[in-house]
């Protein structure tokens, strides 16, 4: 029943906070841009609950429960400082390009060239539908399993929230609800941990914990340590450092955001953010410090927040699950359309492209099989492949149209399958390599075609 009471309370707070607050957008610029006057505390709780995606909720307890010490670290780590690393880039764009809206307009227009658009404008496409397929996989199996509606339909009502309030006006509900969904998910966080740590074997629990379920991984350098930084650690950091860069939901803010509060807002959104994967990952030694029996270490938290609150607690715990998991959808469904801008398309259009988003998220998430750790390992390295290239044009580095497009289709076509192979054969120098050579190739095939095309010219 709980199930239900909270969907239902979570749809109206959400609706009655956008239509209350904000007014329907009849602009374009409204639509995607805020205007550019977004302000410091609601832009930094927007970064923090757009970065809280599945993978935040689930995988950072996972993790801890699994593979402890280094298991939590190689996820919260670079979680947050690739926030931190992000700033700077986020005020050049803003500087060379004031009235930008998506970043493939920016790279398009940097090299004059159709074909750059188009690359990015594919990564970037397919980012938003595999994130988005990834929170509905998510929320859907939790909330299918507590109310008893088929996983489809949960994910299609979960689809449903979000486009509901999005449409209304655009970056300016996704900003206002993040807000909203980043003081739910505190909330609960300071509920969950302190609770937990104080009942009976709390702490020594946590702490007989930090070696995950099995006891052996309490340290970053010893060979479990390293086993881990291979098989997670290393794709997982390449992969989240290159979040922001291979992410419209960010350059969208720093298009949006107030030009004087942009290093502000992303440094706070960073602290904001590192408390609820913090949170979740302490659930995450608790359980396994307790000998708690979890059926399903990908839903470790949740289990124990079963196991050891009274019923009513699931009720805060499903409002963070479902504010993290949508607050990315919603943030997803406004980059998607944004990067119609890209084409001068009208509102209309812009609306469209959120519910062919939305399509296309169910469609990944009901494929059989799938994991929420698969299909984040997987487009963490997806973002990657325009990492360099697009760090190098703002620092200034002079490339060419041919060097980037290239470089970008290098990491695509050769880094990717590798890395998807090592990921599906759970072979952890696969995925380690494929998470390095789509991360170094594009700039490195971008740089050496770049230098080609200078020195021909210059011979001509």
């Amino acid at each position: 029943m709980y199930g239900f009471i909270v969907i239902a309370v979570y749809t109206a707070l959400m609706l009655g906070c956008t239509v209350v607050f904000s007014k329907r957008a009849v602009t374009a610029g409204d639509f995607h841009t805020a205007d550019r006057q977004l302000g410091l505390w609601q832009s930094a709780m927007s970064i923090a609950a757009t970065w809280i995606w599945a993978p935040a909720l689930f995988t950072s307890a996972e993790k801890a429960y699994s593979s402890g010490i280094p298991g939590l670290f190689w996820f919260l780590v670079p979680n947050v400082l690739c926030l931190l690393f992000f700033i700077p880039f986020a005020k050049r764009i803003r500087e060379r390009m004031p009235e930008g809206v998506t970043l493939s307009d920016f790279m398009a227009k940097t090299y004059r060239s159709e074909k750059v658009r188009k690359i990015y404008l594919g990564q970037l496409s397919l980012l938003s539908v595999l994130s988005t397929g990834v929170q509905l996989l998510a929320g859907g199996k939790i909330l299918s399993s507590i109310t008893g509606i088929p996983f489809f339909w949960m994910t299609v009502i979960l689809a449903a929230i979000a486009y509901s309030y999005s449409q209304f006006s655009g970056i300016k509900a996704s900003v206002l609800t993040d807000a909203v969904q980043m003081i739910l998910m505190l909330g609960a966080c300071l509920l969950f941990v302190p609770w937990a740590l104080s009942m009976e074997g709390g702490v020594s629990n946590l702490l007989s914990g930090l070696g995950g379920s099995t006891g052996v991984y309490t340290s970053l350098f010893d060979a479990n340590g390293r086993g881990v930084l291979l098989s997670f650690g290393i794709p997982t950091a390449i992969g989240l450092i290159a979040g922001p860069f291979g992410d419209q939901c960010f350059w969208q803010r720093a298009f949006s955001i107030r030009k004087d509060k942009i290093g502000k807002s992303f440094a706070l959104g960073a602290l904001m953010f590192a408390v609820v994967p913090l949170s979740m990952g302490i659930l995450g030694y608790i359980a396994a410090g307790s000998g708690a029996v979890i059926t399903d270490a990908g839903l470790v938290n949740f289990q124990l927040i079963d196991a050891i609150f009274p019923k009513w607690v699931m009720v805060p715990f499903l409002f963070m699950v479902v504010s993290g998991l949508l607050s990315t959808v919603d943030s997803n469904l406004c980059a998607a359309a944004s990067l119609t801008s890209d084409f001068g398309a009208d509102l209309k259009t812009s609306k469209i492209s959120m519910i062919v988003l939305l399509v296309l998220g169910i469609g990944i998430a009901n494929i059989p099989g799938l994991t929420v750790t698969h299909l984040f390992l997987f487009y963490c390295t997806l973002r990657a492949t325009t990492l360099l290239p697009t760090a190098m044009t703002l620092m200034g580095k002079k490339l060419s149209a041919n060097g980037v497009f290239f470089g970008v289709l290098a990491s695509f076509v050769i880094g990717l399958p590798i890395f998807a192979y090592g990921n599906l054969a759970g072979l952890a120098v696969w995925k380690t390599v494929g998470s390095l050579v789509t991360v170094l190739l594009s700039g490195i095939v971008a740089y050496i075609l770049s230098r080609k095309e200078v020195s021909a010219d210059a011979r001509s």
